[in-house]
């Protein structure tokens, strides 16, 4: 594995074999769809994008795609990601199986609403 850290989220997936850029890709677009007004970045040398701070971060495995949507996110959603393997503040989407893009649609518009709900707090 290469040291150097990519500089955007372009180069983060063109690093990995095409089955897996397709996936990356896949996540990507579904973030974006959910949330238009987010902003692409690198973020501890993973694809992350922000909308009032961080609503997600996500990154290739040997085996699986990590979503990292905060403890939020998989909390709300429990019940619904019993069939993957999740912690405190990850899920992971095994990479031989189809990706739940309706799943990750549903947490992404939460994080958003969480993310404006705390930017409304801070600016009282």
């Amino acid at each position: 594995m290469t040291t150097n850290k990519p500089s955007d989220i372009n180069e983060y997936i063109a690093a990995f074999p095409d089955n897996v850029q397709k996936k990356l890709q896949q996540i990507r677009e579904t973030i974006k769809k959910a949330a238009p007004l987010a902003t692409e970045a690198i973020s501890y040398g993973m694809p992350a994008l922000k909308m009032n701070g961080i609503l997600v971060w996500f990154a290739a495995h040997t085996k699986h795609i990590g979503f990292y949507p905060m403890a939020s996110g998989i909390e709300t959603f429990k019940s619904e990601l019993a069939a993957y393997k999740t912690s405190k503040g990850a899920i992971q989407f095994p990479l031989d199986k189809p990706l739940p893009l309706g799943l990750i649609t549903k947490i992404i518009k939460l994080r958003v609403t969480e993310n404006l709900q705390k930017a409304k707090t801070k600016k009282k």
